[in-house]
């Protein structure tokens, strides 16, 4: 018994740990396949919630609990979307500055351009690499290059080529003027803060009724999820609900965007 125990001792002293189970991975070739979640969709996120609603609060509940989490998903999305957009446009203000730079520097712009994409960030980089190429090979850069935001910086690149101007000056007024964009963008954002929560509230008033009704006994939730005249209600309430969330967020993000 001893002797099992000794042996069982040594075996976990020398038993491999996770970084010697990597390097023979590395060494061998093989690499450990995890499995991971999918992930969500809007499409996935309705009939979840549409389940969810359904056993809750019947087909009504279903029909509102996926318009909801629908619109729900949306303004997530959005909201994500913006911040990326925000910080894009920081990141190419970043990168043409960076340009001007080289191009004072008296750097050729094709080379400037090379330059400044081997240390931007990944919304400059593949512009720059776009520019570079439309510099050395001729091409039209307003076709070249592929970002939306830097579609002035292209007219501007083109009509710099065309007429003699300075292509450093001419870029750095496109650098200064998105980062007005993108400061009067953050600005706007930071006050459109209070118009955002009183929608929020304002959206969360109705659960709060509900609540009030259960508890002074007015059972809400048994007429919404056990009569056909309730389950039209939820679907109408929820319907008016989100499209009240829609608008509002509509008017907030048309005057956030930069």
């Amino acid at each position: 018994m001893v002797v099992a125990l000794l042996l069982l001792a040594a075996a976990l002293l020398v038993w491999p740990g996770r970084r010697s189970g990597w390097r023979l991975s590395a060494l061998v070739g093989v690499r450990s396949r995890k499995w991971k979640l999918p992930k969500p969709n809007a499409v996935s996120v309705a009939i979840a919630a549409a389940i969810g609603g359904w056993a809750t609060l019947g087909i009504g509940g279903g029909v509102a609990a996926s318009v909801g989490a629908l619109v729900g998903w949306r303004r997530w999305q959005a909201r994500k979307d913006l911040r990326h957009r925000l910080s894009t446009v920081d990141q190419l203000a970043e990168t043409l500055r960076s340009l001007v730079g080289e191009l004072r520097a008296g750097a050729h712009p094709a080379i400037a351009a090379e330059s400044v994409a081997a240390d931007a960030p990944p919304a400059g980089a593949e512009a720059m690499r776009a520019l570079a190429i439309a510099s050395r090979t001729g091409v039209d850069v307003q076709q070249a290059v592929q970002e939306p935001l830097l579609a002035e910086t292209a007219h501007a690149w083109a009509l710099a080529q065309q007429h003699g101007l300075p292509l450093a000056d001419v870029l750095d007024a496109v650098v200064r003027d998105l980062e007005q964009r993108a400061r009067f963008a953050g600005q706007v954002q930071a006050r459109m803060a209070g118009p955002r929560a009183s929608a929020a509230i304002l959206a969360a008033l109705p659960i709060l009724g509900i609540a009030l009704g259960e508890v002074m006994g007015a059972r809400p939730l048994h007429v919404l999820s056990s009569t056909a005249f309730g389950q039209v209600l939820l679907v109408v309430g929820i319907g008016l609900v989100c499209a009240g969330i829609q608008w509002s967020a509509r008017l907030t993000h048309q005057a956030v965007l930069p």
